[in-house]
């Protein structure tokens, strides 16, 4: 097949054959070129997809740790307010043991005045 591709050139002059072979040549080199960045392409459109998969992920990952540090900081709030009615419950018995414990020592003090009029 190659002769028949050959023949059409036959009684052209050297000239003619030469600027035929460096136009063949260029086109050769042409898609060689195209080639290359066809493939360049290929692995940039590559790279391109495997970076937007790693932004979906950690966008995806963000949203995770949002979503979980709202619920912490709410955790930490429900803490704080238990804490804070704790403390408030605490202050309230400590001040009921000081009244009682107040009422104790004046009782004492009346038994023990009740018994030293008994002595008498």
């Amino acid at each position: 097949m190659s002769w028949a591709v050959e023949e059409w050139k036959e009684g052209l002059s050297p000239r003619v054959l030469q600027k035929i072979q460096e136009l063949e040549s260029q086109v050769d080199k042409l898609k060689k070129e195209r080639q290359q960045r066809q493939y360049q392409l290929e692995t940039l459109e590559a790279a391109l997809q495997k970076q937007k998969q790693k932004v979906e992920n950690e966008k995806n990952e963000s949203a995770i740790l949002k979503r979980e540090n709202q619920s912490l900081m709410e955790l930490c709030d429900n803490l704080e307010k238990a804490k804070q009615k704790i403390s408030h419950d605490l202050q309230v018995k400590e001040s009921q043991v000081n009244i009682q414990s107040g009422q104790l020592n004046s009782c004492k003090k009346d038994i023990e005045r009740l018994e030293q009029e008994l002595k008498r």
